[in-house]
């Protein structure tokens, strides 16, 4: 309880630095583990900002009635459930299985279809590539979405981090990262006849998309978990959390006493940060937009006020000529070939930041 009055107390400082927010991602694991907590945070949020979109993480565990309630009672818009895999052996070997409830797959996707149609956006986090799936594992884990019907699935690739590495065999055996491609081909040709591209990762259901399309502009769907992708600039709050605002990226102090005794003295608790170089942030946003998806040239080029093909022409026509991007009047598109190394780049780029978080948490900084 000290820790999200703290949070809120953060909330206030942003507000008292002159900033406006117009969304909300609350993430980080598991958020609605102490749901008046959360409710008392985001009631703060929207009394402070013209918040239009609410985005919530959380586990299937956590769908009951009285969390349910509260989410929707805050407005909130996006519910992220953290399924990972329907398969009870998976789930046991990731401790997801509820044992108190002797609950598994079956119960995950009675829940999912009753709070599916309680929420404008509900979306299934997903995880393909575990060292014990099989393709007809992870077959079956599409089919059981496919009976749910939900507007959203995001399907990460496994990312292990350098720390968590040795764990991780230890529990569920070494990944093989040379069936990575075969798998995503699995997912994508089940996927795209019923949902859309939101991202290289995150699939939306074409109904919902062209349903919203007709829709007021604060009712469209928050498109996928990677708000970086969609912003050009956000603001992290939390222990932990990582912001990227006017070119400089910053974390906040991953241990929960010192992010306490800041705000309580009145002092925002970060801990590292870095100023982008001009190419850097121009490369930044080549990556992040491509993963989304597309790329407006000429909008980058206002942005930064130059020739943004001074520093991206190598890897624009090197894409270009593998097929994996295209190119047409001023917009970049990652094209089907393109979809999976984007993949493969965002693995890369979240297993870093994975990295960076485990060596900030062991040594308490």
């Amino acid at each position: 309880r000290q820790y999200f009055q703290a949070l809120r107390s953060e909330i206030l400082l942003y507000k008292k630095a002159g900033f406006e927010f117009e969304g909300v991602y609350v993430g980080g694991g598991t958020p609605t583990i102490m749901i008046d907590e959360l409710e008392k945070t985001l009631h703060l949020t929207c009394e402070e900002f013209p918040i239009k979109e609410i985005s919530v993480e959380t586990n299937p565990n956590h769908l009951n009635e009285k969390n349910i309630k509260v989410l929707l009672d805050c407005k909130v818009k996006r519910l992220s459930v953290g399924i990972q895999s329907f398969d009870d052996e998976i789930l046991k070997q990731i401790k997801r299985y509820d044992h108190d409830k002797n609950e598994g797959g079956e119960a995950i996707v009675k829940k999912m279809k009753w709070v599916n149609e309680l929420f404008h956006t509900v979306n299934a986090d997903m995880i393909f590539n575990f060292p014990t799936q099989t393709i007809e594992k992870l077959n079956n884990d599409l089919n059981m979405l496919l009976s749910i019907g939900l507007s959203q699935v995001t399907y990460y690739p496994l990312m292990v981090s350098d720390f968590t590495k040795k764990q991780m065999v230890a529990s569920i055996g070494t990944v093989d990262y040379k069936r990575e491609k075969k798998y995503y081909q699995l997912i994508t040709s089940k996927l795209q006849e019923h949902y859309n591209f939101s991202s290289a990762w995150c699939f939306t259901k074409k109904e919902t998309l062209t349903a919203s399309a007709s829709a007021l502009a604060n009712d469209k769907v928050i498109s996928c978990d990677e708000y970086i992708v969609n912003n050009d600039e956000y603001a992290g709050l939390g222990s932990g959390s990582i912001g990227y605002i006017g070119g400089i990226c910053y974390a906040n102090t991953f241990n929960i006493k010192d992010y306490i005794e800041s705000l309580n003295n009145g002092k925002l608790p970060l801990m590292a940060s870095k100023k982008f170089l001009l190419h850097e942030r121009i490369r930044y946003d080549f990556m992040m937009k491509l993963f989304g998806m597309s790329l407006n040239i000429n909008e980058l080029n206002k942005k930064y006020g130059v020739s943004v093909w001074r520093y991206l022409w190598f890897g624009i026509f090197s894409f270009i000529l593998t097929g994996g991007v295209k190119y047409k009047h001023g917009l970049l598109h990652l094209a089907k070939s393109g979809r999976y190394f984007w993949v493969v780049l965002m693995r890369k780029f979240f297993i870093e930041i994975n990295n960076f978080r485990d060596f900030c948490r062991e040594h308490g900084v």
